[in-house]
């Protein structure tokens, strides 16, 4: 066996036991198709007041400048559907906030994957990311052979739906690269267009991010949430869920087996008076590694009178 074969078959079998659901592997090039992509994206300015996403653009659309001399880009998944269900009463959550910030969990698993591949294939240079640098996730995954991109935006699997997080670790290593995936499997159906009540998927894999319900939760800074847009939230507190809700692809979502995304009780159970009366001593000590820490208290308590209002 070649030493790219071998040291692919090792790295893949590693991510498996650190209970990764997939992992591809793709040759590590610009993307140009994306980059045009992502500049048209940026000139409807369908980033809101994510200023982010304008900097950084040429590291963005090429890894070997992230890490120089980077040949291989290695995507992985990682399941977060829950068993559980939040009670009726209870402003609406996305799901992948449920249980510890995943920034977290999965920093962790991919300190231990750069550090397994140094100990078993040799001293490499390699950076882990997890939705927090300038890396096009779900392209590299689409190149990895790990799915599709959905009508609405998100990364699709046959096998998992799309509830589970995507990790990009860009390494100079020579590996075996996967197969892209190059079958669209949404078809005709536009159940994610039809459901989104703020109409932010505004063509088939094109979401206006300053209209989406997720933007104005966790991401908008103002003040107050738009009128127009805050009669439309539909009770969601922070997220949103609804275009992966309805799509009949996650019929096939299995609850993940990550005791770290365990709910905390207090997202599942609290009512809507019991988020408002809560002290923001109380909001920091129970969600301190929590996604919802993101936008703080203030934000949490902006959102709720947005989706109080009728």
């Amino acid at each position: 066996m070649q030493a790219a074969d071998k040291n692919t078959a090792l790295i893949k079998q590693e991510a498996a036991r650190l209970g990764f659901d997939a992992c591809g592997i793709a040759i590590a090039v610009q993307l140009d198709d994306d980059a045009r992509r992502l500049e048209s994206w940026l000139n409807n300015n369908y980033q809101g007041k994510m200023q982010y996403m304008e900097r950084y653009f040429d590291l963005r659309t090429d890894p070997r400048k992230l890490v120089p001399g980077a040949r291989s880009v290695i995507t992985l998944t990682l399941n977060y559907f829950p068993s559980e269900k939040q009670q009726p009463a209870a402003p609406k959550i996305a799901k992948y906030a449920w249980g510890t910030d995943y920034h977290y969990v999965i920093r962790d698993k991919l300190n231990q994957l750069l550090a397994f591949i140094k100990e078993n294939i040799g001293e490499v240079n390699g950076r882990g990311f997890v939705d927090s640098a300038p890396v096009l996730e779900r392209s590299w995954a689409v190149r990895s052979g790990l799915g599709w991109i959905g009508k609405n935006g998100n990364l699709l699997n046959k096998q998992m739906g799309s509830f589970f997080f995507i990790a990009t670790l860009i390494t100079d290593l020579e590996l075996l690269p996967d197969a892209p995936f190059t079958t669209d499997h949404c078809g005709t159906c536009t159940r994610c267009l039809d459901a989104c009540p703020t109409q932010a998927i505004v063509a088939p894999g094109e979401v206006d991010g300053s209209k989406c319900i997720s933007y104005l939760t966790i991401e908008l800074k103002d003040a107050l949430i738009p009128s127009d847009l805050r009669e439309k939230m539909e009770g969601w507190m922070f997220g949103c869920d609804i275009c992966q809700d309805v799509c009949p692809w996650n019929r096939f979502s299995k609850p993940n087996t990550e005791s770290a995304f365990t709910p905390i009780p207090e997202i599942l159970n609290l009512s809507l008076a019991e988020w408002e009366a809560m002290t923001e001593d109380t909001f920091r000590k129970t969600f301190k590694n929590s996604p919802l820490i993101r936008p703080k208290y203030q934000g949490i308590q902006k959102n709720l009178k947005a989706i109080k209002i009728k």
